[in-house]
């Protein structure tokens, strides 16, 4: 059987907690926290995870927040379902890091592309696409979740988009509707509802 293994993408509190630099009323958040956290509790399964610093200096964005230290970088993704090590990003595609990423005590240097690192992350993490599947989590659809389902579906792995696992920056419910039907997206990946996620997890377990 392959495995099934959950990804979420910034669930930071600089998106998904009020007070937030980039706060909007994402219902997806309340679901995995609600639903779906007690779900993995209580079935012995791990959540790995990818988060942002998103410190400036970081050329083609002015954003600044998600900074290391602050309450906007911490996870939303209890410590006791996480996957370590985590994979820390400061660009929109995971495959960006720099260095000092992550350390609220460093100085960050400019974003570069580290091919050889994130695979080394996601083989060890996430395994191989031979043997795994992998159900996308997090914010947001239209951006940061969208671009690392690209990466993964181009390194030859299935590709999962929970559809109550997800919302767009607007968190508009219509506009994520747009989003998950629309072509581009299912280029890259499967859309699967939290009814359908849950049967196949129990197939795979047997």
């Amino acid at each position: 059987m392959r495995k099934i293994q959950l990804l979420s993408i910034d669930m930071q509190k600089d998106f998904s907690a009020k007070g937030g630099k980039h706060y909007r009323n994402h219902p997806n958040v309340a679901f995995i926290k609600e639903s779906l956290v007690p779900y993995c509790e209580k079935n012995g399964l791990k959540i790995a995870e990818i988060i942002s610093d998103y410190r400036q200096p970081r050329l083609g964005d002015k954003d600044d927040s998600c900074n290391p230290g602050t309450i906007g970088y911490e996870s939303e993704i209890p410590e006791k379902i996480k996957l370590h090590p985590i994979w820390v990003k400061c660009m929109n595609s995971p495959i960006w890091t720099r260095t000092g990423i992550g350390n609220p005590n460093s100085k960050p240097g400019l974003p570069y592309e580290d091919t050889k690192a994130f695979s080394e992350w996601i083989y060890n993490i996430i395994g191989v696409p031979e043997e795994t599947d992998v159900v996308l989590i997090g914010l947001t659809i239209d951006c940061c979740v969208l671009c690392t389902a690209q990466e993964l579906s181009m390194r030859g792995y299935n590709v999962f988009i929970l559809n109550e696992g997800v919302d767009p920056y607007s968190g508009n419910q219509d506009e994520k509707q747009q989003i998950l039907n629309s072509s581009i997206l299912k280029n890259w990946t499967t859309i699967i509802d939290w009814k359908n996620l849950k049967k196949l997890i129990k197939l795979n377990e047997n």
